[in-house]
């Protein structure tokens, strides 16, 4: 094989991989309601990993009729953000060839203005379920997200 062919096969490959990754995170990709329906998240693809953002809140004004913001945020510079359109999800990656686990990401959680890792899985109803951590995921939260209607 000449070094043009074995360029192209390269190439070939490494497009055939990354295929493969997005097929494996499109399970999860869309709009999810999550639980308690306060708000709904877009996960999205971000560079071959999963992502995710805010955009929808059930009430999106504070008691003073203001857009909400991040005030929890242990960052005074991102005190200010808006909650809606917030990153959510990050760094979310396929595990297994189940196409239905995700594993390694974090969440943040506005609430009390912390990042926790998180593990996702499609359950068979066709929910989401969503764990964050601290440590190990024995020592966290779960919650079940439906897909948005």
């Amino acid at each position: 094989m000449g070094p043009l062919k074995t360029i192209a096969a390269a190439v070939l490959i490494s497009l055939l991989g990354l295929s493969a990754q997005a097929a494996e995170g499109a399970a999860a990709l869309g709009l999810w309601t999550t639980e308690g329906g306060k708000s709904r998240v877009e996960i999205f693809d971000c560079a071959g990993k999963l992502c995710g953002k805010i955009v929808w809140l059930k009430e999106p004004l504070d008691d003073k009729g203001q857009e909400k913001v991040d005030r929890e945020n242990p960052d005074e510079a991102l005190k200010s953000r808006k909650i809606l359109g917030l990153p959510l999800l990050s760094d979310f990656v396929a595990d297994g060839d189940s196409g239905r686990q995700w594993t390694d990401g974090r969440i943040y959680n506005p609430e009390d203005g912390q990042t926790y890792k998180c593990n996702m899985e499609l359950q068979d109803d066709g929910s989401l379920k969503v764990r964050g951590y601290v440590g190990l995921p024995l020592f966290g939260k779960t919650q079940i997200w439906t897909p948005a209607k």
